[in-house]
């Protein structure tokens, strides 16, 4: 049996706040957990949750992953952006340009998202939250394919993404250059392992595809496993990294 995306993981100081944001902002139901570890459901049973775990860990710079969120028509993204704002989100400037369409704000923690607008075919059926943007070579693109057995669905000028055969949200890497790695990752993937004997197969399989062995995990028998997922820190004019649907 092959691991799959349980799933979205952010370390904050508040669970409890971010998760009442990001509920509000999607429209996902939230489930408490023990030790102040809160997640909010997505509609469909068969989509990733998102876990807010307790860290208190110092931010340093840019998340090297944010959620792309799509919009089904103008109004539409008016009315998230301006939710978001109601919720406690801010705009942030991180050099986009005047003509672009995407609006990019930070939640209450200052984690990075961006609201798409209308009509990107690259994130065309893919749901609210169109895409997990982060900086990675195309070599991480691919450990991610082989390791959720998902297929590349874009895989050009070393820019790849991965998607799920059920669909849903597309996870992207951006390419070269990425920014050297700097304190802890903020917001990173949880994958459920199979249980017993095919839970070890499976963590062997998976350092096999390049992951390494870091330590214990939440929870009884959790392993962590890099390489996480990253995000760019992004430059002047280019973030986020455009998603491949803004070329096209």
């Amino acid at each position: 049996m092959t691991s799959r995306l349980f799933a979205i993981c952010f370390t904050t100081p508040r669970p409890p706040d971010l998760a009442r944001f990001w509920s509000g902002v999607l429209g996902w139901g939230s489930v408490d957990g023990p030790d102040d570890d809160v997640a909010i459901l997505p509609p469909d049973a068969a989509g990733f949750r998102i876990r807010f775990l307790p860290g208190r860990e110092p931010r340093t710079g840019r998340n090297r992953a944010h959620f792309d969120l799509t919009s089904t028509c103008p109004e539409d993204q008016r009315q998230t952006v301006a939710r978001a704002l109601e919720l406690g989100g801010k705009h942030l400037d991180v050099g986009q340009l005047p003509e672009d369409g995407h609006v990019v704000l930070a939640d209450p923690d200052g984690n990075e998202f961006c609201v798409i607008e209308a009509g990107n075919r690259f994130l065309a059926g893919t749901g609210t939250i169109g895409a997990l943007a982060c900086d990675g070579t195309r070599e991480a693109g691919c450990f991610w394919s082989r390791a959720l057995r998902w297929p590349l669905v874009w895989d050009q000028d070393q820019e790849t993404a991965i998607q799920s055969p059920d669909g849903g949200t597309k996870i992207t890497w951006g390419g070269p250059p990425v920014a050297p790695k700097t304190g802890t990752n903020r917001l990173y993937l949880e994958l459920a392992l199979p249980a017993g004997a095919a839970g070890e197969a499976e963590v062997d399989r998976l350092v096999s595809l390049g992951a390494t062995r870091t330590g214990a995990g939440r929870g009884d028998g959790g392993r962590v496993l890099t390489p996480r997922c990253f995000r760019p820190q992004g430059r002047r004019g280019r973030f986020p990294r455009r998603v491949p649907g803004r070329r096209r």
